[in-house]
Formats: C-alpha cells, structure tokens, sequence
C-alpha cells in the first residue's frame, strides 16, 4: 500500500480545522489504495480521466463523492453524467450546455464549477474574465447544473509571488461572482505543493495527490 496514513491523518485534520474540503486526487492510483483511505474516512476523490474514472466507480462504495478534475469533452459528459458529483473543469458554455443536457437524461442535477485561467502557461485551460461573466450570465438557462463555485490551476512555478497573486486574481473573480448559494459556494483551488497558499489566498477545497498517495506512477 503506498498511501501515506500519518500525512493523510495530518492534513485532513488541518484542513477540516479551517473548514477546507479535501479532495484526494486518485488518477492512476489503483483501488486497493482508494479503499485505503475510504477505511480512513476519506469520501471525495478526483480523477482526470473518463475511462478510469467509470472503471473505478462501478468497484468502489457507493457513497464515494467523485470528482472529476481534468479536461472534460463534450463527448464524454454521458459516461459520468449517472454519478459524477461535481465536474471542477467547465472551460465554456457548449460544455456546460452538455452537462445540462446529460444531466436531464438522468434525471439529475449535476454540480459544477467554471474553471478560470489564471496561469502563465498557455497550455492551461478555463475561461477569461469576460467569458466567465458571459457564462454567469446564463446560469439562469440551465435547469439540471448546479453552478456552485469557480476552479483554477496556478502556473507550475517556484516563485511564490506570482503564484501567490494568481490566487488573489480568483478569489476576487469569485467574491464578484454571484452563485445561487453563496454560503456554501466553492473555490477550489491548491494541490500537493501549493495548497497551503491557496488556503490562504481564500480556497475551500483543495486537490492533493502526491502527499497521500506519493509519486505517480504512468503506465
């Protein structure tokens, strides 16, 4: 087993303290260490792929909240649409709208949140500030999504400083953002090596990966 017990204990009992949802990226970790922090009492788990992500659903307990982390196409939204329970990477409208649509097939209400560009690195993905205004103005079309909050990725970088003022850039797009419940709305923002800062720039959910379950390994 390679997941990390103490750290895991650590970090979610620092982060249950600041009221921060921890979201345990399992991409390419097998079951059996999902299963091991499920005992653990972990329930949100973040996957970046369709395939894996469906693969994985239909093994593990049903109660498991899955959150689906990495770059969602359009074509893909039915797989996960019976079950995802909140989709963090919602990069434009045509998306949104086919979360909608697979959304009412099932009869369900599925939860979102509008993926920001904040990074330097062009290969990033999300909406502009002006696309996310376009896109908050809109909400109102959609009856099976639940927009509840913003997400973003920091550029992959060793100066704190920008980093840093990435996150300042999201928190006040989201504080501008008007959400249907503004109480509980989300920013996730922060995994392994910058969550920290993300909390204190204002994040409420975190993804981390590499802290609980060590390195990836790619097949």
């Amino acid at each position: 087993m390679s997941v990390n017990v103490e750290q895991y204990a650590a970090i979610s009992n620092e982060l249950a303290a600041k009221k921060v949802t921890l979201v345990a990226v399992s991409k390419t970790k097998p079951v059996a260490d999902i299963e091991a922090l499920y005992a653990l009492g972990q329930r949100d788990f973040g996957e970046n792929y369709v395939q894996e992500l469906v693969d994985k659903q239909t093994s593990l307990p049903g109660d498991i909240r899955w959150h689906f982390i990495g770059h969602l196409q359009s074509n893909k939204v039915k797989y996960i649409a019976p079950f995802v329970y909140l989709i963090h990477g919602v990069d434009s409208l045509k998306l949104l709208k086919e979360i909608d649509k697979q959304a009412a097939k099932n009869n369900r209400t599925i939860q979102c949140l509008l993926q920001v560009h904040i990074a330097s690195e062009e290969t990033k993905f999300g909406m502009d500030e002006h696309e996310l205004a376009e896109a908050l103005a809109q909400l109102h079309l959609f009856s099976n999504v639940k927009v509840c909050g913003l997400m973003g990725m920091a550029s992959f970088s060793d100066d704190e400083t920008k980093v840093r003022n990435e996150f300042k850039v999201l928190h006040q797009l989201f504080l501008k953002s008007a959400f249907s419940d503004p109480a509980s709305a989300i920013l996730s923002m922060g995994m392994s090596g910058d969550y920290k800062m993300a909390i204190e720039e204002g994040s409420n959910m975190v993804r981390i990966g590499s802290l609980l379950f060590g390195a990836r390994v790619y097949p």
